[in-house]
């Protein structure tokens, strides 16, 4: 497994633990980085993770509404919390990082496989492919 892709596996453990208890960012942060030396996870990756935690919450608002102006008849608020944090990494990479869009939107996908439910990843692809569109 590539580091981007662990990098966006440990931003969304952080962004499902901010989700669910409303804690600190710094807090997780500093717990999360105990929890990445015992898994001696490369410097690059954690950097990654930490930007991507970071900065999905600085822009959060407008992310949220991108994901909420393409997911028909679906409120965040009614996504589960992995679906919705998995969104908003791959939707700040595709607004705001210069990726490649189809890469970004199937390591969302593959992602959404491993840590969703069995319709996560038709579910993230269609939302993901729908915002997409309209950056072209």
């Amino acid at each position: 497994m590539g580091n981007r892709r662990k990098a966006r596996e440990y931003a969304l453990y952080m962004l499902y633990s901010y989700d669910v208890t409303g804690l600190n960012p710094d807090y997780i942060l500093k717990n999360f980085y105990a929890d990445l030396e015992r898994a001696k996870a490369g410097s690059k990756t954690k950097e990654y993770a930490e930007k991507l935690f970071k900065k999905v919450l600085e822009k959060k608002s407008i992310i949220d509404k991108t994901i909420e102006s393409k997911s028909q008849h679906w409120k965040l608020s009614r996504m589960s919390t992995i679906d919705r944090n998995i969104l908003r990494i791959a939707t700040y990479e595709l607004l705001f990082e210069d990726l490649d869009p189809p890469i970004v939107i199937n390591e969302a996908i593959e992602i959404g496989k491993k840590y969703g439910d069995s319709e996560s990843g038709v579910f993230i692809n269609g939302i993901l492919d729908a915002i997409n569109k309209d950056l072209k």
